[in-house]
């Protein structure tokens, strides 16, 4: 399971006397410029410039506007609107190693491969986790200004099947619908991401707001909360996400379950240099309530 996006590594993880270059990071929706990832950070530069300028006009969301929403509701709702529509202009495959670790120590590691594809209409990410005796896969499709589709199957025979490397879906949009908070709030091949974490869904919900502004892992990062109208028991509650302020990308997220308290965090690890690009080597998700976390590695390789 990956995330697909592009931005700037974090200068502190990178190699001392090597500076920053825009690169592809895998995690839909995080930035690598601080420890995230953003999709097409270059091309997406411009207008992720303009929706800063207007998430920093003011310092303090206290003031109320004419629809009821303040100030930070609104810069909030701005901001994660950006981060839905960033759109990849290239389409891009890895492989790598999916490893788990649960609360006992007990590790398993499972061979992972990703793709993530952009047409005219849509982009998708593509997810295949293989193990032993099942291969279970993953597509999420993304586009402007709508929800996300969700295609998820744990059964070798029902994959979703490709031509050329495009996903043929004509016979899953027959009864194709949005899934619910329930059906994507499962783990991905066992591991401690989930399939909502996969698609970024809590940058869809409809509460966002920018709550504060802080430094975190050294870069300054606005805070955004989403919030989850109506969290499922067992759900997400609420996600918290530090974005660097001069790339769209996630530095940081904590995600707290329905009960309210804390119960994932995620950070961004390593990254390597591959033809010139700074790109995403390793992330990793812990489950602060059952002391399991899991690591994303990719092998990255030159052209």
């Amino acid at each position: 399971m990956k995330w697909v996006f592009k931005a700037r590594p974090h200068p502190d993880l990178l190699p001392r006397g090597e500076g920053t270059a825009i690169g592809r990071t895998l995690w839909p929706g995080c930035s690598a410029a601080a420890v995230g990832f953003t999709r097409n950070a270059a091309k997406q530069h411009g207008r992720f410039a303009t929706a800063l300028a207007i998430v920093f006009l003011t310092n303090t969301a206290m003031a109320q506007t004419t629809n009821g929403l303040s100030d930070a509701q609104i810069q909030g709702q701005r901001l994660a609107e950006t981060l839905c529509n960033s759109c990849p202009t290239d389409n891009l495959t890895e492989s790598g190693v999916l490893e788990t670790r649960n609360g006992k120590g007990e590790t398993l590691r499972i061979p992972i491969t990703f793709e993530s594809m952009a047409t005219a209409t849509n982009w998708s990410d593509f997810y295949e986790a293989t193990c032993t005796n099942e291969t279970e896969t993953l597509l999420v499709i993304h586009a402007t200004d709508e929800p996300n589709l969700y295609f998820y199957s744990t059964n070798d025979l029902n994959r979703v099947p490709f031509l050329n490397g495009i996903p043929i879906l004509g016979h899953l949009f027959r009864s194709a619908k949005k899934a619910s908070d329930t059906e994507i709030m499962v783990p991905f091949a066992g591991s401690d991401f989930w399939v909502a974490d996969l698609g970024l869904e809590f940058f869809h919900w409809p509460e966002q707001k920018i709550v504060k502004r802080e430094f975190m892992r050294g870069r300054g990062c606005m805070v955004l909360a989403s919030t989850n109208p109506n969290p499922t028991a067992g759900g997400y509650s609420r996600v918290d996400s530090w974005i660097d302020e001069q790339t769209p990308g996630i530095v940081h997220a904590q995600a707290y379950g329905a009960d309210g308290k804390l119960l994932k965090i995620f950070d961004p690890k390593s990254f390597k240099k591959v033809n010139g690009q700074w790109e995403l080597q390793d992330m990793e998700i812990r489950n602060i309530q059952t002391g399991s976390r899991t690591r994303i590695e990719f092998d990255l390789k030159a052209n």
